[in-house]
């Protein structure tokens, strides 16, 4: 308990840090958003007064003191496009983020699992070889490219899936046909690495002496693998997954906009067309705590699968 709160603690400065960097970031990019949205042809005093609406007249460090502000009252502006409150179109986009992200991890750790433990128990056979080739397919094809063949082959060709969207008639509930086909373009290349990291660490723990020992003692060839190997070799695993969490979340954001996926991602890339500094800040956040958030988690699990790590 008490090397969690530590850790919790650590946390701390990494979401000051995240925080501070989105405010920066986001104003660094040229471009004015009050011009955007108001046009070439606004008066000067329009202009002055949506500046002074939106606080954008105030300096830099002022802006910042509000922003932090605003953050730990849970306010995070207003959309200048959009007119609605930022932290409303999170929580109605973030849950599509989310589902498809867990679908996406939930496949490939489906996929990868049972492929790296038969590719690392059938070393240099043709068992291993062809998965071997099959993950260097997954990882060497993007999901900007993957994304459209998908469509083109089981939505338009076979006509098995919806083409986008996330949902049948505007209902807010998820359609699992409407999820498949985002969560592959998105779990491929996970699954890929996932299954080389299991077969690395498979491999490694199979030549440790425990396992001889296992063996030595009559167990069967299933029950060293699953019941010995398996647990020790999962821990690196564990690992790998909280760091791809963030990827996928930022990958989210090139799916979404293959599928129409009214999620976050989609939200972020609308937002940055019209130069919505408010929203384009908000959702930065939240995918950037989000991966703060599963990092922490990842640790804690780390430590509870690994005993040594508790000492």
């Amino acid at each position: 308990m008490k090397q969690t709160l530590t850790r919790l603690v650590l946390t701390l400065p990494v979401v000051w840090l995240v925080v501070s960097l989105v405010f920066l970031l986001i104003h660094l990019v040229p471009g004015d958003p009050i011009l955007q949205m108001l046009g070439e042809g606004a008066s000067p005093a329009d202009i002055a007064g949506l500046r002074h609406q939106y606080r954008l007249d105030l300096p830099l460090h002022a802006q910042y003191v509000l922003y932090w502000r605003g953050v730990l009252h849970g306010d995070l502006g207003q959309s200048i496009r959009l007119h609605d409150s930022v932290m409303h179109l999170i929580f109605e986009r973030y849950p599509y983020t989310l589902a498809l992200t867990l679908a996406a991890l939930i496949l490939a750790l489906a996929l990868a699992l049972p492929a790296g433990i038969l590719s690392a128990v059938r070393r240099g056979r043709v068992l291993d070889q062809s998965l071997s080739v099959v993950s260097l397919f997954g990882l060497s094809v993007p999901g900007i490219a993957l994304g459209p063949v998908l469509i083109l082959v089981f939505s338009i060709g076979l006509g098995w899936t919806p083409v986008s969207g996330a949902s049948a008639g505007g209902s807010s509930s998820i359609g699992f046909s409407y999820l498949i086909l985002p969560a592959i373009t998105m779990g491929a290349s996970l699954a890929a690495i996932l299954t080389r990291m299991v077969r690395t660490a498979m491999l490694e723990e199979l030549g440790q002496d425990y396992i001889r020992t296992a063996r030595a003692k009559g167990l069967s060839e299933t029950a060293v693998v699953c019941r010995h190997a398996l647990p020790n070799a999962l821990v690196p695993i564990v690992t790998v997954i909280g760091l791809q969490f963030g990827v996928l979340l930022a990958g989210a954001i090139v799916t979404e906009k293959i599928f129409s996926w009214p999620g976050l991602g989609r939200l972020v890339v609308d937002a940055i067309s019209n130069r919505d500094y408010a929203l384009v800040q908000g959702c930065l956040l939240a995918i950037g705590l989000t991966y703060v958030l599963v990092n922490f988690l990842t640790d804690v699990v780390y430590r509870l699968i690994n005993p040594r790590m508790r000492v």
